[in-house]
């Protein structure tokens, strides 16, 4: 098959958060599985400056902008994946963040520079490119929400999927900015991307993609409803025939214990012993208190509600109480940053925090923690929580999502058949919180135990192997389809 993935960002040429490690990982196992897969990014300098030999596909003049756009063709680094990148200076060159200015608000002309991702989508489905065209185009979160609605507009052959991410970020749009988009006019209704007299792009994906797909089975179920509907249940729910489940893997040569470069000392299930070295050099890196018996928890995380980040505040000093530690990597919003920032001052022996994010001590985190926090009030699917049972730090989760998924509570019933993982709660609140943080410091008393839920953790596979099974079988199945 020929598959093009569109997206907004791709590890390693550019990382705001997971969807660029799913973005890089899934087009990598499907060539793997011997198909044609090539991935379309906008031209955000991080983009454009990491790719060498590129070759000019087209250059072309369109309706969003005076200027002409080039279109270009790159292998990626060490990798079979092609790459393809617009270049548009006038809509992407911009330093900082790829979606936000230095204020922190969205940039203005969002509209033009992620519809333009979705337009050169269909100009690559019509053969833009004389040597390759796809015969599936899978697009990914809002920013790539109308590449589906430009190619229904043009009555392509080439079959669509959308995947939801995160249904919160719609890409919502006053109305006025349609007639720019320079879709048919009975494109904004109801029946399409209208939403309350607005411009929503996800709706865009969802209405106009001939699939559905979101990244665990508990959220497709999850958004179906009001609570998680996010204002789109009722249209999900008309989709759900065409709506899929399919959990995210992650890249087992990126995260994986004993081959990770990244970290200091290497360590497998065989070789548990050695992630306490981890622990240990971590502690004295940070000028954290230096023993073992102390429960180090660590949090990499985007600092906001949705993250539950205000329980992790709220129930702090159960941590600080039983003698544990916490180590925070991220992020967000001012009023979280500047608590994070008064506890790490005032307990600097016990709690330290870093407000930004860095790849290598992420994976130096995870690799020197006992347990990771993610007490989401949704998670869509999650990547921390998998990459802490990779690496045997057992994730402290809220019952949601992915999360429920993917984490196994350690209750006694599950302690005693050894299919224990994580420690999981069920309310958005402070006491069911408080009570998961408890039972974590009573299971790290027992030695024996803890090392058996470490072992099986470590054990269960989250690869993209049966992810990309899921895929391959929905893009034939859609492929095949004459409708």
């Amino acid at each position: 098959m020929q598959i093009l993935h569109v997206c907004s960002e791709m590890y390693p040429l550019l990382k705001t958060g997971g969807l660029a490690d799913i973005c890089y990982a899934l087009p990598q196992e499907q060539i793997k599985n011997g198909h044609s897969v090539r991935v379309l990014l906008p031209g955000f300098p991080a983009i454009i400056n990491g790719l060498a030999n590129k070759q000019l596909i087209s250059q072309i003049n369109t309706e969003f902008i005076q200027t002409p756009i080039k279109i270009w063709q790159a292998q990626l680094a060490n990798s079979d994946l092609i790459v393809y990148v617009i270049e548009s200076p006038e809509l992407y060159n911009r330093s900082g963040n790829p979606y936000v200015n230095s204020s922190n608000l969205e940039y203005s002309d969002n509209y033009l520079r992620f519809a333009l991702l979705g337009y050169v989508a269909y100009k690559i489905a019509d053969r833009l490119d004389s040597n390759w065209f796809p015969q599936l185009v899978h697009a990914h979160d809002w920013h790539a929400g109308l590449a589906a609605a430009y190619i229904k507009a043009q009555n392509l052959a080439t079959k669509t999927i959308f995947t939801i991410h995160n249904l919160a970020y719609q890409g919502i749009f006053a109305a006025a900015i349609y007639p720019l988009l320079h879709l048919p006019s009975q494109f904004f209704a109801v029946d399409g991307c209208e939403y309350y007299g607005k411009v929503s792009f996800l709706k865009a994906g969802l209405y106009f993609s001939d699939s559905i797909t979101t990244v665990s089975k508990n959220y497709a179920q999850e958004i179906q409803t009001a609570e998680q509907g996010c204002g789109l249940n009722g249209l999900l729910q008309a989709k759900a025939d065409h709506l899929y489940g399919i959990l995210n893997g992650i890249d087992e040569q990126q995260w994986n214990p004993s081959t990770d470069k990244l970290i200091t000392y290497k360590y497998s299930v065989n070789r548990l012993s050695l992630k306490k070295k981890n622990k240990s050099l971590l502690q004295q890196q940070l000028n954290l208190t230096c023993q073992e018996n102390k429960v180090l928890f660590v949090l990499i995380s985007r600092l906001t509600e949705q993250k539950g980040i205000h329980l992790i505040l709220n129930c702090v000093s159960e941590i600080l109480k039983r003698n544990g530690q916490l180590v925070v990597l991220g992020t967000g919003d001012s009023q979280f940053e500047n608590k994070f920032k008064q506890l790490a001052s005032q307990f600097s022996d016990s709690i330290h925090v870093t407000l930004s994010f860095d790849e290598q001590y992420a994976h130096n985190l995870i690799a020197a923690g006992d347990v990771i926090l993610v007490p989401s009030r949704f998670e869509p699917c999650g990547l921390t929580q998998l990459y802490g049972l990779k690496y045997g730090t057992l994730p402290l989760v809220r019952k949601i999502g992915g999360l429920a998924d993917t984490v196994v509570d350690c209750s006694l019933e599950n302690l005693d058949d050894m299919v224990a993982t994580g420690f999981v709660f069920e309310k958005f609140n402070d006491h069911d919180f408080t009570q998961a943080i408890k039972r974590s410091f009573t299971l790290y008393k027992d030695e024996i135990m803890w090392r058996q839920v470490q072992r099986t953790a470590m054990k269960r596979d989250f690869s993209w192997h049966n992810s990309v099974g899921e895929y391959l079988s929905l893009y034939q199945k859609l492929i095949s389809s004459k409708v």
